[in-house]
């Protein structure tokens, strides 16, 4: 698995405060390693901490070494580091940057479980989590409260998500709620573990008493809900779970809505009071950022920039 934390030259050039004709000349020369992702050259958090370091220690010394120094230093220095996979998150940054062009805000695309783990390891000091607890029926408190134990944190939402399934078009199979998925022969397509929508599936299982190891494909694993419709579409699998703004995006598929999930970002309580927090809020409460994402399609902004709760 890829490192989930990795720029772009344009990212470099802020951060290392230099142009980004210095930037494409040192991955020209090699001197920083990079990689592709279709058109887009990335390179890895890792790479970029070697190169931070070349002078001031041993030849030999790995990358992992000198990890958690980079992203202190973003973190020290007023930047943000938010973790999430979801595009509104995008949005975000380049609002971000547009209001304050000195502020670094950087993505890390990892799920909830990994994001919460990240904001109490301090890799991290902003991520999304849509985890649902199915004892209680709530959204992402309780997954705080265990994540981040005796931390002061605050959770503000950012949008409401429908989550449903996505189904071959015309829905040939009837499949229509979670019951359905205990059916022999029935071939699912899954999220990876610690993403919040694979928690949720694992937690209404769990809650009906069906048995894992009975679901044909449970094991087969895509990386996003992008990944999941279309491997639906293609006639991978019967059935995936996911969100209705990634079946707007992928054609030859249907969608079942089942619930609404309610996607929020954790912080530190004593973060908000820093300027690039406040920005990020005042972002959030603006009718301009709001109706942009209400223009997506597939989100609810009714609660954004709302405080849900003080923990």
């Amino acid at each position: 698995m890829t490192d989930p934390l990795s720029y772009s030259p344009e990212e470099l050039s802020k951060l290392l405060k230099i142009s980004k004709g210095t930037v494409y000349e040192l991955l020209k020369r090699g001197e920083i390693p990079s990689y592709r992702v279709g058109k887009k050259i990335r390179i890895s958090q890792a790479d970029l901490q070697v190169y931070m370091h070349a002078a001031d220690r041993p030849a030999k010394a790995s990358a992992e070494s000198v990890k958690i120094p980079l992203e202190k230093l973003i973190i020290e220095n007023q930047g943000l580091i938010i973790c999430g996979q979801d595009i509104v998150l995008d949005v975000l940054t380049r609002y971000l940057e547009k209001r304050n062009p000195m502020l670094r805000s950087l993505r890390s695309y990892v799920g909830s479980i990994d994001g919460l783990l990240a904001l109490y390891k301090g890799t991290a000091n902003i991520t999304a989590t849509h985890l649902w607890d199915g004892e209680t029926g709530e959204f992402n408190i309780p997954y705080v409260r265990r994540f981040l134990p005796g931390q002061r944190t605050v959770v503000i939402n950012l949008v409401y998500r429908t989550l449903g399934f996505y189904l071959a078009p015309g829905n040939p199979l009837d499949i229509r709620s979670w019951t359905d998925l205990a059916r022999p022969g029935l071939r699912l397509i899954n999220r990876d573990k610690g993403s919040g929508t694979r928690v949720m599936l694992d937690e209404h299982l769990r809650n009906l008493n069906i048995d894992t190891r009975t679901i044909q494909g449970y094991e087969d694993e895509e990386m996003s809900h992008i990944a999941v419709a279309s491997a639906v579409a293609r006639g991978m699998a019967d059935v995936g779970l996911g969100t209705e703004k990634a079946a707007l995006q992928v054609q030859e598929i249907d969608f079942v809505p089942l619930s609404q999930e309610r996607y929020d970002l954790v912080c530190y309580k004593h973060d908000l009071e820093k300027s690039n927090f406040q920005t990020m809020l005042a972002i959030l409460r603006s009718d301009q950022f709001k109706d942009e994402v209400a223009g997506m399609g597939g989100y609810d902004t009714s609660r954004m920039g709302e405080i849900m709760a003080e923990l």
